[in-house]
């Protein structure tokens, strides 16, 4: 699988060479030091003039099936995020289970963004303009984050939150006679492996389990949503997570959270991979909007 999953990243285009990274350390809830990367233009950098507003900026968490997946990996996607969004990227490089367990990949996501926050202004980068961005094990992380950032008060708070095809829920299955199960590029196997990684075998999956919204926010019913900030979602119509995507949106609205939701049929998950096809480039040109409208 994660061998898989480093062929995924690899298909992105390579890096531009105007786009800078620069690293630094940051301590998490249990005293190890994480990082965060950032990524950005040239014109990122350039000191404002006075008066002029501060930009937003994206934190992203990448996916991986909770037990894979860097900075290191996905650097071609944020270097080519930075260039198509025009903002600079900051990504997280939690630690991934088995080796941390749940809640340590939320906790660490959760301390890079509160270091971003705390920092903003001297990055150039509006701290009220804040988007968290995750896609499938980063999105159900991001999701955490985002009900923790809540949670702990982090002001300001977070503008919106993206999350593509997100993994957010240990207990997905389908009945033996589900149709899009011969479709899938993200199976109930590879679920399974990500999940009991993430949550341990006595705990993923289980019903009565003590699994908190933060490490499976589809967990949450609509009263634990309250108060989150604007949401994105799109998923695709042959991915395992499609219907766990599409009652979060409705327990999001149901909580009184604003909520955009784009559902792109007869697609896998993972689909931006095909980067020629219509339906690729009309995802990222909503993802763009999604942020440009911060």
């Amino acid at each position: 699988m994660k061998i898989a999953l480093e062929k995924e990243a690899a298909a992105y285009p390579p890096p531009a060479e105007s786009v800078v990274e620069t690293v630094v350390e940051v301590k998490s809830f249990d005293g190890a030091t994480i990082t965060v990367s950032r990524f950005s233009l040239e014109q990122h950098r350039v000191p404002l003039a006075k008066g002029q507003p501060l930009r937003p900026a994206v934190y992203h968490v990448h996916g991986g099936g909770m037990i894979t997946g860097s900075v290191d990996l996905w650097r071609p996607l944020y270097v080519r995020n930075v260039a198509m969004w025009d903002v600079q990227v900051f990504a997280v490089d939690y630690r991934v289970a088995p080796e941390n367990q749940a809640p340590g990949p939320v906790e660490d996501s959760f301390a890079g963004l509160k270091w971003l926050s705390e920092n903003a202004l001297s990055l150039g980068v509006d701290p009220a303009r804040l988007v968290i961005y995750g896609d499938s094990a980063g999105g159900g992380i991001a999701a955490g984050t985002t009900i923790l950032a809540r949670d702990r008060g982090l002001e300001p708070p977070l503008a919106k939150q993206i999350l593509v095809y997100p993994m957010i829920d240990d207990r997905t299955k389908y009945g033996s006679d589900w149709p899009v199960r011969e479709f899938l590029a993200w199976t109930e196997k590879d679920n399974l492996i990500g999940w009991t990684a993430y949550l341990g075998a006595d705990r993923a999956g289980r019903e009565d389990a003590d699994v908190s919204i933060y490490e499976a926010p589809g967990r949450a019913t609509p009263e634990d949503l309250v108060g989150l900030p604007r949401t994105y979602i799109d998923t695709a119509g042959f991915d395992l997570f499609r219907d766990d995507n599409l009652q979060y949106a409705a327990r999001l609205l149901q909580a009184g959270v604003e909520v955009e939701f784009h559902l792109y049929p007869g697609v896998p998950h993972g689909f931006e991979k095909a980067t020629s096809a219509s339906v690729v480039k009309r995802a990222m040109e909503n993802r763009r909007l999604a942020i440009a409208t911060v």
